[in-house]
């Protein structure tokens, strides 16, 4: 099948891949434009695994307010080169990222950094409430790897679901950029403070206040 130039076009619109790739990836796909997307979408997040181990030492550090000055975010966001951190894709990524730490509250930016003191603190308090809850002995083990599983999902910023578009992490969100922009992207380290924060107070649904903020944009 012959592949048109409003073809390569559409494609590159939708995913904003080079021509070439996009030409290639239509030939190879025989014009299928969504199989195109597929195939474009694995090499790139292939691309990016790569480019995940680069040094990122330039980037931003991205404020974000909420409430009216009730939660105060601040992360620091790093790429490769001084030009990437000024594009306007760049920044919304940094400034989503400082959304998602308001609404989501993580503890840490990847389980990696969990002290593993915690982690089995957490792993016997787990293993005590399965057996308060007399689960057979032989599924405790299982039960508990799945519940430091969701700890981490809750805890750990990549983890986390993203909550402008939930099906995917927000690790798979920079990858996505990553290869999108062809550089590394890391998230070094945030800081978030709430007003009254270690004071025993009403809870509130804060992410569900930040959805409803960026749904009234």
């Amino acid at each position: 099948m012959e592949v048109s130039a409003a073809m390569v076009k559409e494609l590159r619109e939708r995913t904003g891949a080079g021509m070439m790739d996009c030409k290639n990836a239509l030939v190879s796909c025989e014009g299928d434009v969504e199989k195109a997307i597929d195939e474009l979408r694995a090499k790139g997040l292939a691309k990016a695994a790569k480019k995940a181990g680069r040094i990122a030492s330039e980037g931003l550090v991205v404020s974000y307010i909420h409430g009216g000055g009730r939660i105060g975010v601040l992360v620091e966001v790093n790429c490769e080169t001084d030009f990437v951190a000024k594009t306007p894709e760049y920044k919304q990524l940094a400034y989503d990222i400082a959304m998602q730490i308001a609404a989501s509250n993580p503890t840490y930016v990847r389980r990696e950094e969990v002290p593993a003191v915690e982690m089995e603190r957490e792993r016997q308090v787990l293993r005590a409430q399965a057996l308060e809850e007399g689960k057979p002995e032989k599924i405790i083990e299982k039960m508990i790897d799945g519940r430091i599983e969701k700890y981490y999902k809750e805890n750990c910023l990549m983890e986390q679901p993203f909550i402008k578009d939930p099906d995917k992490t927000v690790e798979q969100l920079i990858h996505e950029t990553i290869a999108r922009i062809g550089e590394n992207v890391n998230v070094r380290r945030f800081a978030r403070y709430e007003v009254g924060e270690g004071i025993e107070k009403e809870k509130a649904d804060f992410a569900s206040e930040v959805m409803a903020q960026i749904q009234s944009k």
